[in-house]
């Protein structure tokens, strides 16, 4: 499903030159799920924003569902990262004057999906998730947790083959952490195919494989606590 080849990526700063990816190699297979770990500044959220294609290598190979996309013009990758990746950031990313049915809605109208399905696949989310009942509050009157798992619902209401999170739990208390993961373990025995970048064993344990970097190499690959 992923395959990077000799990947790098480096980004100039003033007259210097940073290199965050230094020749990464790697395979993932389809239904996975993979914990990427690494100190800050390892390259771990580097890679994570590579395999999204939000960020593109500076040399090496990408290969994603067989497809080099690299040869890929901006609205091709933007058509796929659209209907096969779903993202789940730290900070949650909702748009706090919009309710949480609407910002599971969002990903759908800029698909141009029309507005009856787009409310039933949102709606349909959110009880998911077990957050039925609170479709209709804001980002301000639900807590961390909850916040999280409405983005969670929006990251996978496209169905998306391949979900991609940076530090899901980084603001949550332990038990909402819990409740998260859970929440994605779940989505990840349905098929779903899942990386996850974190700094916290314990949330790494929820991972079949780990991988861990540091300057911008994977230094470390092992089977996972689960």
């Amino acid at each position: 499903m992923i395959r990077l080849e000799n990947v790098t990526r480096v980004y100039p700063m003033g007259q210097a030159q940073v290199q965050a990816l230094a020749g990464v190699s790697l395979d993932i297979a389809e239904g996975s799920f993979v914990a990427l770990m690494g100190p800050s500044g390892s390259g771990k959220s580097t890679l994570l924003h590579i395999l999204g294609l939000l960020d593109r290598p500076t040399s090496g190979r990408y290969l994603l569902f067989g497809q080099d996309v690299g040869t890929l013009d901006e609205q091709a990758r933007t058509r796929l990262r659209r209907e096969s990746i779903g993202f789940v950031f730290q900070f949650f990313h909702l748009l706090p004057r919009l309710s949480a049915l609407a910002n599971v809605e969002l990903p759908m109208l800029f698909a141009g999906i029309p507005k009856a399905l787009r409310r039933k696949r949102a709606t349909a989310a959110l009880e998911a998730v077990g957050l039925g009942e609170r479709a209709l509050h804001r980002p301000d009157q639900l807590s961390g947790g909850e916040r999280q798992r409405v983005a969670i619902a929006r990251a996978v209401v496209m169905g998306p083959r391949l979900l991609l999170a940076d530090e899901p739990t980084g603001n949550l208390d332990r038990a909402s952490a819990r409740e998260v993961m859970e929440l994605v373990v779940g989505l990840h025995r349905k098929g779903l195919t899942v990386v996850l970048v974190t700094h916290d064993p314990d949330i790494a344990a929820y991972a079949q494989r780990v991988v861990r970097m540091a300057d911008g190499r994977l230094v470390e690959d092992r089977e996972g606590a689960r």
